[in-house]
């Protein structure tokens, strides 16, 4: 096991997808109040070592599930090219999840001063919820995201918990209203997904079901089309309720960009949607970096 094996299985390209949530949540908070620094410091690390976990637990439970053959579209990870055993990946495994528990009780104790209020407590609850789906997905003998529900999964994480809880570790607050950001990142993070599933919709198809299965080819492409939309949707609803000036709309310049995410998803096809992916990542984390530019100024 080399360093170059750990990063080639950390995916550190998908950790784009994971922040955008969290970049939101801050720019949120900033309604309510100042966050503070080590706060945002130790809540990044935390969202950026979950996103490994998920990635590593992804890569360890497809090996033991047979899903990823040597027929598989997508790109090829340190086990499948024999750069890390099963044992090492477990190790590896291990070690994250002891820092996603430290940084993520420190974080905590930066946002409280305390871990033993009620609300600190909660929020130690739900990053022990947020582990344990990050590693299920595809770990344990019935992994949910087999039985095509990593979609709700994936809306609810990276969705509503990953930006509701960045704003309130932030700012000790909650507003209806951030629903709606919270929403786009989950149908957009969802987008993610479908892509790949869609992708690998004949090498699924023996081992797992997926959403993209369950509706076909062609009806996955209305979802994912339905997926973006709706996002921008509840982005615009958000900027709108909230009485936006007029450089909190600055976000919308990245619009194109999913346009042309959508027009490659209709016209490709098996290994060369590969670039739709990363296309879809970086659109949305462009998106919640010029969303938190624009509230923070």
């Amino acid at each position: 096991m080399t360093v170059r094996s750990c990063l080639k299985s950390m995916r550190i390209r998908t950790l784009p997808l994971s922040l955008s949530g969290v970049l939101t949540g801050i720019a949120l908070s900033y309604e309510a109040a100042q966050p503070r620094p080590y706060v945002i410091v130790f809540l990044l690390l935390t969202t950026a070592l979950l996103q490994i976990l998920s990635n590593l637990s992804n890569e360890l439970g497809d090996t033991l599930h047979g899903t990823d053959t040597a027929d598989r579209l997508g790109m090829r990870y340190s086990i499948q090219e024999g750069e890390m055993s099963i044992g090492q990946m477990q190790g590896l495994i291990a070690v994250i999840v002891a820092l996603c528990c430290l940084c993520g009780l420190i974080m905590v104790w930066c946002s409280f001063g305390t871990l033993f209020t009620a609300r600190a407590i909660g929020l130690l609850a739900l990053g022990a919820a947020a582990i344990w789906a990050a590693m299920k997905y595809t770990l344990g003998n019935n992994p949910y995201g087999y039985r095509g529900l990593g979609d709700i999964f994936v809306f609810i994480f990276f969705g509503l918990v990953s930006v509701m809880g960045a704003a309130y570790v932030c700012s000790h607050n909650f507003k209806a209203v951030w629903i709606l950001p919270a929403a786009a990142i989950g149908c957009w993070s969802i987008g993610v997904l479908n892509v790949n599933n869609i992708r690998d919709m004949k090498t699924d198809a023996a081992t797992r079901t997926t959403v993209a299965l369950k509706l076909g080819p062609r009806k996955a492409r209305i979802y994912q089309t339905i997926l973006i939309t709706a996002g921008w949707a509840l982005m615009a609803a958000f900027s709108a309720l909230s009485a936006a000036r007029w450089f909190e709309w600055l976000y919308f310049i990245t619009s194109p960009l999913f346009i042309l995410h959508l027009h490659g998803v209709w016209t490709r096809t098996g290994k060369a949607l590969d670039s739709m992916l990363p296309m879809l990542v970086m659109s949305t984390f462009l998106t919640s970096v010029l969303f938190c530019v624009g509230i923070s100024v």
